[in-house]
């Protein structure tokens, strides 16, 4: 499995380009908003000749987004999102003109619900679907166990984790996603983050403050 990230859209969204011998490929929270990082992005597809069969969401905020119709438009890809963010899409421009952002053409509906699957498919690859929720309502995660990769979006960032006071967040489940969910997977897993530089779960075992305070039961993220 190899993976490329391709950083787009005024909020520097990390869209990770993934693929096999097979040529298929997914790309992960596509946020390519224009015409430049569209062709940005289909210079790369088309200089590896990949096919992206799908859009795949770890959630639905609008900077991971405003690529996703390119994708369905420009090669067929079916948008994969949970259900539960159904919301968010729908309001996606929306939101987007709060932060000043002019998204253009957004996702009006989704191909494939993410939620309650187990794992999802492409090429000779498969990736599992991890429940993640607290940035958003239907977030996810995306692990891919024998290479040791994990995609977090929004939830885990290098010594960092993601916004609980946007519509449908809450730190109580963020906490347990990360506690309970990500932490366990072992110290050698990568992290793939949303935004900024990748990490491995050993690393934020030792230095992101929030993991460490609830660890070291200064805070007690259940109440």
């Amino acid at each position: 499995m190899k993976i490329a990230r391709l950083i787009f859209n005024p909020l520097q969204e990390n869209t990770y380009v993934v693929w096999d011998e097979s040529l298929e490929a997914v790309v992960i929270d596509a946020g390519n908003m224009s015409e430049r990082e569209n062709a940005t992005l289909e210079q790369f597809l088309s200089e590896r000749g990949l096919k992206p069969v799908y859009a795949l969401n770890t959630h639905g905020h609008f900077d991971h987004l405003m690529g996703v119709e390119f994708l369905r438009q420009r090669y067929g890809a079916k948008f994969a999102v949970s259900s539960k963010d159904k919301f968010l899409v729908e309001n996606a421009a929306q939101s987007a003109e709060l932060f000043g952002v002019r998204a253009g053409d957004m996702p009006e509906k989704i191909d494939v619900d993410l939620e309650g699957m187990q794992s999802i498919s492409f090429g000779q690859s498969e990736l599992q679907i991890i429940s993640t929720p607290g940035h958003t309502p239907g977030h996810v995660a995306f692990y891919e166990p024998e290479a040791k990769l994990l995609f977090t979006g929004d939830t885990l960032f290098r010594e960092s984790i993601g916004r609980t006071d946007l519509p449908g967040g809450d730190y109580s489940w963020i906490m347990k996603s990360i506690l309970d969910k990500i932490m366990p997977l072992g110290d050698e897993v990568k992290v793939y983050p949303g935004h900024g530089e990748t990490t491995d779960i050993g690393h934020e075992s030792m230095y992101n403050p929030f993991v460490v305070e609830v660890m070291n039961q200064e805070v007690n993220y259940r109440n």
